[in-house]
Formats: structure tokens, C-alpha cells, sequence
């Protein structure tokens, strides 16, 4: 009797037919594409998380029902590259002039938040705001930190409304503020400025109160310690 097992021409037309049962396959060779489906399964299971060296180095590990998947998730992980880059492309306090506003300010992008400060060199306050902003900008680096000479930025712009900072998104308005008084002249601190800053929205501070208010209660704290103390109106009649 024929073996139904055996290779032969004849045997594979009587499996097409469905009249020989589907060959046999040895354990060993089902054991070895078994571990074989389960080794690619679990190198499919993990690609979606992972980077893009590591998607070019097991490159040659995935089947070519993978591919697309597989250029999905690097198309995905290089626009996520892109957008990281852009976002942390400041970092920085430039300089601007007035030509250079429609470009950096009203056009600066969406999501972005501007910070522009309008100053004159020789004003004390403006060269103390220009260091503070120097500093917030490198630890804000997803906002644009911007400075521009008040008359180049804006024609006839008073001496007397300087320091001003005007707060942009999207190129809108969000916030202003003008002349020495809102900032409380020469002892403004960095870390107010970044309090005010993060109230108009343009950065989000790690600072858990206004600084403001703790030099306030200091003052406070100080100025009743430093009262005399008064004495009673019954010590005051016995004297």
C-alpha cells in the first residue's frame, strides 16, 4: 500500500482533492516553526514601542506583512522626533528689530507663546528685565523670548512706558505690562518676573506661590518687630 504520507505528484493531487488526509508534519519541524511564529510574534509585539535605531537595527527580524506597520510607527516616531526639535529651538533672549515683527511675533507659529520685551539701553531697569529674561529663557526653552529697542520696534514709542513686556500666542495679545512701576522698580526678582509670566500663560512655573507675597509678609513680619511696644493705660497712670 502507498504511503499517504509520501512525496509524490500523484499523493499532492489526491490532498488537493481532499481524499488523502494533509500530510504529516514531523514534530521536530512543528516545534521549530512553532518557536519560530512565537520568536516573531514577540519581536512584532514590541516594535510599536520602539525608537528609530532600534526599528533600523532589527530590521531584518520582521516579515513583510510588517513592513507597512513598521513604516507607520517610523514615519510617527520621526514627526515626533521633528516636533521635539522644534519646539526646543529657542532657549535663547534675541534680538529683533521692527522688520522683523510680522515674522517673529504675529506669524511665530502655532502653540507658540511669545515674550517681547521693548527696552532702551541706558535704563537700569530694562538692563536688569534683559538678564532675568536671559535666564527664563533658558529654562523655558518652548517659549520665544524676544527684546527689541522700543523705537525701532515701534515709531515714537515714550521713554516714560519703558520696561515694557507684551505677551503674545498665536500672534494675540495676551498680556501687557508697562512702565517701571508695574514691575516695582530695581528689586524685581527673577523668580517674580517668572510668577507674572506664568499668570499671563506664556510659561509654566515649578514656583508654588507669588514671590512677591512672601517679600510682602517679610516686610510686614518685620515692621511688627521692630514697633515699639506699648505699654498698658494702667502702667501709664501708675507712672
Amino acid at each position: 500500500m502507498q504511503d499517504p504520507n509520501e512525496d509524490t505528484e500523484w499523493n499532492d493531487i489526491l490532498r488537493k482533492k481532499g481524499i488523502l488526509p494533509p500530510k504529516e508534519t514531523p514534530k521536530e519541524e512543528e516545534e521549530a516553526e512553532e518557536e519560530q511564529i512565537i520568536q516573531q510574534q514577540s519581536i512584532v509585539k514590541t516594535y510599536e514601542n520602539m525608537t528609530l535605531e532600534e526599528l533600523e537595527e532589527n530590521e531584518d527580524e520582521f516579515g513583510e506583512e510588517d513592513e507597512i506597520a513598521i513604516e507607520m510607527y517610523r514615519q510617527k516616531r520621526l514627526a515626533e522626533w521633528k516636533a521635539k526639535q522644534l519646539k526646543n529651538v529657542f532657549g535663547e533672549l534675541n534680538e529683533i528689530s521692527g522688520q522683523d515683527y510680522v515674522q517673529e511675533v504675529t506669524k511665530a507659529g502655532a502653540s507658540i507663546w511669545v515674550v517681547l520685551h521693548l527696552y532702551k539701553p541706558g535704563i537700569p531697569l530694562c538692563t536688569l528685565i534683559n538678564q532675568h529674561l536671559s535666564s527664563l529663557a533658558r529654562k523655558f526653552p518652548d517659549t520665544k523670548f524676544l527684546k527689541s529697542i522700543s523705537t525701532t520696534c515701534i515709531a515714537n514709542y515714550p521713554d516714560r512706558n519703558l520696561p515694557t513686556i507684551f505677551v503674545y500666542h498665536e500672534g494675540e495679545m495676551k498680556a501687557q505690562f508697562i512702565g517701571p512701576l508695574v514691575f516695582g522698580g530695581m528689586n524685581l526678582t527673577c523668580d517674580e518676573l517668572e510668577w507674572r509670566l506664568a499668570e499671563s500663560g506664556a510659561v509654566k512655573t515649578d514656583l508654588e506661590e507669588n514671590p512677591r507675597k512672601q517679600i510682602q509678609d517679610q516686610l510686614i513680619s518685620s515692621i511688627r518687630c521692630s514697633a515699639p511696644h506699648r505699654k498698658d493705660s494702667d502702667e501709664s497712670d501708675d507712672d
